[in-house]
This record gives C-alpha cells, sequence and structure tokens, in this order.
C-alpha cells in the first residue's frame, strides 16, 4: 500500500483569521502627539509666567533691601576700606577667573558709581523696566559686588549669586511688570510706536562695552558674552520694527524655548540645594541625635532675640521636632513635586521654615533669598489670587456715582451726539 501525499495528510485549518494586532501599534502616534503637544506648549509662549515674575520681585528686593542697610558699611564691606583689599581681591580674582567690574578701577569714585548703579539695577528688575536689559545688568551688579569681597555673605549670596545669573536667561517681564502693561498697551495699537528709551539704553551699552572692550577690562568670555546679549537686543529691535511676521515668531519661539531651560534649571538648582543639604545633615551626629538646633541658639551671633532663643533652646521636645523636621522635609521635597498637595504642603512648611530662620536667627536675607527660590513651585492659581488682592489693595477703590433722581415737574433735556 502506498503513502498518500503528503498534503492530503495535512489537517484543515478552516477559514484565514485576522492577525492579532500589535498592543505596541498606536504607542508611536501617542508619543508623537505628547511630543507635539509638549513642543507647543514651550515655544508658542513662556511658561510659568508669575513663577518667573515672583523669583524675579523677589530676587530684586532681597538684593535691593541688603544694599539699603548696608549703605552706612559699604566701604568695609565692598569698598576701598575692606579689610579684604582691592590687591588681595585681583589675586585671586587671578586665579578663579571670576567677573567683576569693581576691579577695573581701585577708585572711591568708580566703587560709589557701581554700588548706586547696583542699587538703580534692582529697582528696574523689580519693577520690571526694560526686562531684558535689568536682569543682564541687575547680574552685573551682583557679580561686581559679590566677586569683590567673597567671604561677606551669609548663604543667601550664594543662592542670590546663582540665579542672577539664570534670570538673564528667562521672559520674567510678562507679568507684574511695566513692561507687561507697555506690551498690552501696544497690543491694542495696530502697528508698533517709537521706542526711543529703549535705543538711547542700548547706546549706552553699546558705548560702555566698547570702552571696556578697548581698554582690554573684559576677558575673552564676558566679552564674548556680553557682546553676544547686545547684539542680540539689537536683532530683536529689527525684527520687531521691519519685520514684524515669520521672523518674529521665530525669534520667540527661540525665546520661549530658552525661557523654558532657565526655569527648568532654577527648578533642579532648587531641587539640589535642598537634596543635598539634608543628605549632609543626615551623615551628622547632631542632626542624628536631634539637637543641631539647640547649638546655634546659643551663639551670639545668632541670637537678636536672646529670650526668646534660650526659651526654644530650652524646650528639649521642641528642639528635637524642629531638627528631625528640617531633615525630613529638606530630603523628601524634591520627591514630592510628583504630587501636587503633598508638595505644597511641605513647600508651606519650608517657607514658615525659613520665616523662623529670618526671626530666631537674625538671618533675614538668607531666608528672603531661599523664599524668593521657593517661589517658583507656588501653584499659578494662588499667584493669581495674590496678586489680584495686591492690586485690590494698593488701587483706590472707585466710589460708584449714582445718578440724581429727576423731580417730576423738572424739564428734560435731550442732546444730539
Amino acid at each position: 500500500m502506498t503513502d498518500q501525499p503528503t498534503a492530503a495528510r495535512r489537517p484543515s485549518t478552516g477559514p484565514a483569521t485576522a492577525p492579532v494586532p500589535s498592543p505596541f501599534a498606536g504607542l508611536l502616534r501617542g508619543v508623537d502627539r505628547t511630543v507635539a503637544r509638549g513642543l507647543s506648549r514651550i515655544t508658542g509662549s513662556a511658561i510659568a509666567p508669575y513663577q518667573s515674575a515672583v523669583v524675579r520681585i523677589g530676587f530684586s528686593l532681597t538684593w535691593l533691601l541688603f544694599l539699603l542697610r548696608e549703605w552706612p558699611h559699604r566701604d568695609e564691606l565692598y569698598g576701598p576700606g575692606s579689610p579684604w583689599s582691592w590687591d588681595m581681591a585681583r589675586t585671586l580674582i587671578g586665579t578663579n577667573h571670576a567677573f567683576s567690574v569693581l576691579m577695573w578701577s581701585d577708585s572711591r569714585l568708580w566703587f560709589e558709581v557701581v554700588y548706586t548703579a547696583a542699587i538703580a539695577f534692582s529697582v528696574m528688575l523689580l519693577l520690571g523696566w526694560r526686562t531684558r536689559t535689568a536682569s543682564i545688568l541687575f547680574m552685573i551688579g551682583v557679580l561686581a559686588l559679590q566677586n569683590r569681597s567673597v567671604f561677606v555673605g551669609d548663604g543667601g549670596d550664594n543662592v542670590l549669586h546663582i540665579m542672577a545669573i539664570y534670570l538673564a536667561f528667562t521672559r520674567c517681564g510678562q507679568v507684574w511688570s511695566l513692561d507687561g502693561r507697555r506690551a498690552r498697551r501696544a497690543a491694542a495699537c495696530a502697528a508698533p510706536g517709537r521706542d526711543p528709551v529703549g535705543l538711547v539704553l542700548w547706546i549706552g551699552s553699546a558705548l560702555v562695552l566698547a570702552w571696556a572692550t578697548a581698554v582690554g577690562d573684559l576677558s575673552g568670555f564676558w566679552a564674548v558674552a556680553l557682546w553676544t546679549a547686545l547684539a542680540t537686543q539689537a536683532a530683536w529691535w529689527l525684527v520687531r520694527r521691519h519685520a514684524p511676521g515669520e521672523p518674529r515668531t521665530v525669534l520667540d519661539m527661540i525665546a520661549n524655548l530658552v525661557h523654558g531651560g532657565a526655569m527648568l534649571v532654577i527648578v533642579v538648582e532648587v531641587c539640589l540645594v535642598y537634596a543635598t543639604a539634608g543628605w549632609y545633615k543626615i551623615q551628622g551626629s547632631r542632626w542624628e541625635d536631634g539637637t543641631a538646633l539647640y547649638y546655634p541658639l546659643h551663639l551670639n551671633d545668632f541670637t537678636p532675640w536672646p529670650a526668646l532663643s534660650h526659651a526654644l533652646a530650652g524646650n528639649g521636645l521642641m528642639v528635637m521636632l524642629i531638627t528631625y523636621g528640617t531633615v525630613i522635609v529638606q530630603v523628601a521635597f524634591p520627591f514630592t513635586l510628583f504630587n501636587r498637595r503633598v508638595k505644597n504642603v511641605l513647600l508651606a512648611l519650608m517657607m514658615c521654615e525659613h520665616a523662623g530662620i529670618a526671626v530666631i536667627l537674625g538671618l533675614p536675607f538668607f531666608s528672603l533669598a531661599m523664599i524668593a527660590a521657593d517661589a517658583v513651585f507656588l501653584p499659578t492659581g494662588f499667584l493669581r489670587w495674590i496678586g489680584d488682592r495686591v492690586v485690590r489693595l494698593l488701587r483706590p477703590a472707585r466710589r460708584a456715582v449714582i445718578p440724581r433722581q429727576r423731580s417730576a415737574d423738572e424739564p428734560t433735556t435731550s442732546t444730539l451726539v
């Protein structure tokens, strides 16, 4: 008996079935849509405008108050009368290549000009007047004084030093600023008006920068950086005046992208500050046994209110709770950014902690700087609510005008408009 053909013995598989769809079929399309929405959000407008505005106001106000408080002592801190002499500062800057316009001259007149200009730049940035120029000038003022005397400060100066550089890359004048009000007025007009003030500021900055470059006071990096910033300002003005179409849109997209990157760096910087501070505290024996707060409360330099400090130090339970609570909050805060409610609770606790440091330990400017850095995490709804309340308090209430009732026998008049 012969074998049947192989095809005859193959079992029947029935009708053809459709292939099972892949669970990853729509994954790429979803990723594309998400990336497109993200890019549109980042380049279409400046993200977190209220957060950047409150950071701008907080740091400029902190630096302004510090400069005003130290006005009687400015010579001993940063001037020719400082124990850290001009020659010593120049020697140190020659090794670390820091930037300070106070190193351009050791005359008292130049120091007074720079210190007064730093106050003026802080006011400009605080009010949001010519914010692009003011942010760069504010950075120059901060670096000029802090790099002149690197041993002056209480920790908040380091935060201010870094944030002053980051603010130069943000569009922090979108809201709560004179620039924002001028932009809204210009938007109501069909065409942008002239800007003589901006032109004068640009020409003055160009002349000063050209003089500093000619006499050799600027290093290569800072010369390139400042000339690039000046050229960017000129390109922005030219495009705004003569090419308001697609070139203006492209420049807006680039500016929004740079702003978003700078805001992200600020967020990461604040998280690193708290994370490193918390993890270093964990390694300290005094933080482990809950007694770290006890010791600064007995230092004369950190007890502006001795009775209050000694009363707090005498309560062992309170000292332990504050010591452990500080470590827990600082270590946990970066991980709470994924939960809005928990993040807001810890944010309020940290701000209260810094307010307590300002009062109990006598470090107001350190606390103001840290609160200004923490403000980048405040919810937009809360910031808008606060801004509305501040406007209502500052703006005088308009009295309602009630029309006078006309008597029955009073003649009526009509006018043609």
